[in-house]
């Protein structure tokens, strides 16, 4: 089984979406665990700028394992990851008026 990719749009996309989930995760606990922060702050605004991150490492997955038949467990995770996002985006944006 291939964990890692071998083609660099691979690597970029398990790189930006790697990225997307250690943003997310570090400004979740800064508000939940340690209570530094509020989602009601201007920072969280800032923290959504990762989103196109991963749907750019998203779409290099894609194109990595139609163009370069990248089969890697990660290259899979990313392509999935991304795609939850994406999901979220749309629903948020159809379904949520903030």
């Amino acid at each position: 089984m291939i964990i890692m990719p071998k083609t660099a749009l691979g690597k970029w996309s398990v790189g930006l979406n790697a990225l997307f989930l250690i943003a997310i995760a570090v400004s979740v606990t800064l508000v939940k665990v340690l209570g530094l922060l509020s989602f009601d702050d201007r920072w969280w605004d800032i923290t959504a700028l990762v989103f196109p991150a991963s749907v750019i490492g998203t779409i290099l997955g894609m194109i990595a394992v139609i163009k370069n038949k990248e089969r890697g467990f990660l290259i899979s995770s990313s392509i999935f990851v991304g795609a939850c996002i994406f999901l979220f985006l749309v629903f948020h944006s159809l379904f949520i008026s903030d």
